[in-house]
């Protein structure tokens, strides 16, 4: 089996434009360039001996060390031969990926995620808009520079009974901690 996949996984950078492929397991994983990624998958999706026809996830991950700092990961699945392949991709906060959902329907819904979470804009999406944080958020929560604490904050005033939205401010003494142990004291005795 695994002889299989890495003889398909070579055949597959002959005919696609791959930078690299990797087998884990029972699964191939390929990085491709974003400029080739709509038609990486267009040809996965199409020919026959590939025949992913269902996108299973598109995730992000940040590594904000690098200069394309958004690494964007399509799941794809064979359902006749249920085998799997991992597409990669890189981009940043300034240039768009293309959007998959005219070839992937399912991709609306993790593109719009990606967009909310990351900031990773996709080009040619039928509705890029937020989807799990309120429209007037500002910023992209699961990027790593983002703040823990966020940016503002939600209490609900008694007075005015209504929700009311604050800057967040940090004013925090510096605690000290007794570093205490009791037993440490019984080891001094026997040592």
């Amino acid at each position: 089996m695994f002889r299989s996949l890495i003889v398909y996984a070579t055949s597959l950078t002959r005919l696609l434009p791959v930078q690299t492929f990797q087998v884990f397991g029972h699964e191939i994983v390929i990085n491709v360039s974003k400029k080739y990624l709509l038609a990486t998958l267009m040809f996965l999706h199409h020919h026959s001996n590939s025949n992913y026809q269902l996108l299973t996830s598109i995730s992000g991950v940040d590594y904000p060390e690098r200069d394309e700092r958004f690494e964007i990961v399509y799941d794809l699945l064979n359902i006749r031969s249920n085998s799997r392949i991992r597409i990669k991709t890189q981009t940043d906060e300034i240039n768009p990926l293309p959007s998959v959902v005219s070839i992937y329907p399912s991709a609306n819904w993790w593109e719009r995620e990606i967009w909310d979470l990351f900031g990773v804009f996709f080009s040619g999406h039928p509705d890029l808009r937020r989807l799990l944080t309120d429209y007037g958020f500002e910023g992209h929560p699961l990027r790593k520079d983002f703040p823990l604490s966020g940016y503002f904050e939600l209490r609900y005033d008694e007075d005015q009974r209504v929700v009311v939205c604050e800057p967040i401010e940090l004013t925090q003494e510096f605690r000290t901690f007794d570093f205490h142990i009791p037993w440490s004291q019984d080891l001094k005795k026997i040592t």
